[in-house]
């Protein structure tokens, strides 16, 4: 895309031009795909490969709620359920579903369809979901009379007020590209030191990147843009939906398996409530009102394609677009349940439950510390699982999946500062966790394994704190700020267990003996806390052997710390073993 353009002469679709970057399987090599060739050789592609991997996630949320929508509607024989009413214009669902006619047969019937696709071998999706984009393709075009996630000038300028409206290509309300581009997040104020592009390129981009942030941008959009759209009531502009979340999801081999596994076709026991993704809406303005009234999507496209604001993009400039934006009303996080890709916690003000946010104090705490986050291994009232793992559970129990089926739940977090007046991206975690199906899911009795793999972890958290009570006292015969030096060889300790316990969780299966295998993390964890240990007694210093001496005439110093330890290890590991 060189030299200056006309507007008439822009033309990019997302649904037959390449936009989604992706890994082939055959090659290992990147490259771009539309949608349509994405939903059509889904099966040879290993994953996407975007610039982050909170893009990725928020990317993935868009497939999904196109799939979501497709197959809530169509079976995998591109027919309509005979259950729903289908206009076959729009595609739509035309008529409510009755609560009292939707019953077991309906769910199954999406249970089939899911089952079906899954199974069907070729590892693409069918025909309907070609027909579907085709239907809307004017509402994925970058540029013309329904910009992609975008409002036109006019609409832009009836929703704000007078003096934040656009005249003449400028106005208030502006954020450039190296704001949306998440690598950068650079305001006009506050420039990004450490950017992947220099100072006079971080706003030059191409039309595919440029939609990969920007669908980004509406999942983890900041605070630090103040123009509003006009409201009765007042409001404060939010976070992006996404940013909201500490995410999980279910990673695959293939990006076919992925889209499978996340792709929640029904809730157990729950109403059926048509997909609404933001295209489908008659107008901007139908869903600016209906945003108006911050109430929770009751379905799953919808809360996957949510804006966080209302965006104008400006191409007469060149290269460099001009992008207005201005907030809407967010809705409640408090019990959202419809949102299946993120773990929930109890808010003791309200005692309602809000997804969880992870924080740059949390950044070193690996998902499998958070174990019983992600499955309820008591079976308590006060612990809600996430909506990915009922699904996954549902898909077990149903025998749709193997019992022995091998599960990644995954983590894609873009982490803020922390001011309340930016939220700002400050960073980007992934993580993961291997685990069997039939150990994940496993039937209550007194082998349960999650509750067993809970305890270990438990234990592991203790051994964790004798090796910073170690760590403690190595740094208060330093005469060193002991506390930040504990902390220091606490977090290096923990990251050489995750590893070894992701080993461990990933090879259990359900036909394990449980002692034994937790005997053998056991032996694991004695064996690296004294590996860690060592390696602090090998760089000791004089001052560390000739250590202090107590009020009682006793000295400590690294041996006697060291000793310690060890017998801290061996009341709380309970091994019989010298060493």
């Amino acid at each position: 895309m060189k030299g200056r353009m006309k507007m008439s002469d822009r033309k990019f679709n997302l649904v037959t031009d390449p936009w989604i970057k992706v890994i082939e399987k055959g090659t290992n090599q990147e490259k771009a795909v539309s949608l349509i060739k994405l939903f059509q050789n889904a099966h040879d592609y290993r994953d996407l490969a975007g610039e982050m991997r909170s893009q990725d996630l928020a990317i993935l949320r868009f497939l999904l709620a196109i799939l979501t929508t497709v197959y809530s509607r169509f079976n995998a024989n591109n027919e309509p359920y005979d259950w729903l009413t289908i206009d076959e214009n729009t595609m739509q669902v035309s008529q409510s579903v009755d609560e009292d006619d939707y019953d077991q047969e309906d769910e199954n019937d999406l249970l089939d369809t899911w089952k079906t696709l899954y199974q069907n071998g070729n590892g693409h999706f069918t025909g309907i979901v070609t027909k579907y984009l085709k239907r809307y393709e004017d509402h994925f075009c970058l540029f013309g009379e329904h910009p992609f996630y975008q409002v036109t000038e006019s609409e832009y300028n009836q929703f704000v007020p007078t003096k934040k409206q656009i005249k003449a290509g400028k106005g208030p309300g502006t954020v450039a590209v190296k704001q949306i581009n998440r690598q950068i997040s650079e305001s006009a104020n506050t420039p990004a030191v450490f950017s992947p592009k220099a100072g006079e390129f971080k706003n030059d981009i191409k039309l595919d990147e440029f939609v990969r942030w920007l669908i980004t941008y509406q999942n983890f959009t900041g605070v630090t843009d103040k123009t509003k759209i006009k409201t009765t009531e007042k409001f404060s502009v939010s976070r992006g939906w996404l940013y909201q979340l500490n995410s999980v999801y279910a990673a695959g081999n293939t990006i076919f398996q992925t889209l499978m596994l996340n792709l929640v076709l029904m809730r157990k026991g729950k109403m059926y409530y048509p997909q609404k993704p933001v295209w489908e809406y008659e107008s901007v303005e139908d869903y600016v009102n209906k945003r108006k009234e911050q109430q929770i999507p009751d379905n799953i496209a919808e809360i996957y394609t949510s804006w966080s604001r209302i965006l104008h993009i400006d191409w007469h400039q060149g290269e460099r677009p001009t992008i207005f934006s201005a907030g809407i009303p967010m809705f409640d996080s408090q019990d959202a349940f419809i949102e299946p890709m993120t773990i929930w916690r109890i808010d003791k003000k309200s005692n309602r439950y809000k997804p969880a946010v992870k924080w740059l104090r949390s950044l070193g705490t690996a998902m499998w510390r958070n174990f019983g986050q992600y499955v309820n291994v008591n079976g308590t009232d006060d612990m809600h699982e996430p909506g990915i793992v009922e699904w996954l559970n549902l898909l077990k129990n149903k025998g749709i999946i193997p019992y022995n089926s091998h599960l990644t739940l995954a983590a894609a977090t873009l982490v803020s500062d922390g001011n309340a007046t930016s939220q700002a991206p400050a960073a980007e975690v992934y993580d993961d966790m291997h685990i069997n199906a039939d150990v994940l899911f496993d039937k209550r009795n007194p082998n349960y394994w999650p509750k067993r793999i809970e305890d270990t972890i438990e234990l592991t958290q203790i051994i964790g704190k004798d090796f910073w009570q170690f760590a403690m006292k190595i740094g208060q015969i330093r005469n060193s700020d002991a506390a930040p030096f504990a902390n220091r060889l606490s977090s290096k300790f923990y990251e050489s267990l995750n590893e070894p316990f992701k080993a461990w969780l990933a090879h259990l299966t359900n036909h394990d003996d449980r002692e034994r295998e937790i005997e053998l993390w056991k032996e694991t964890l004695r064996k690296l806390v004294l590996d860690a240990a060592s390696q602090v007694i090998q760089a000791s210093s004089p001052r560390d052997i000739r250590g202090l001496v107590d009020d009682k005439g006793i000295v400590n110093n690294i041996f006697t710390a060291n000793n310690h330890l060890r017998y801290k290890l061996q009341v709380d590991l309970k091994i019989e073993r010298k060493g």
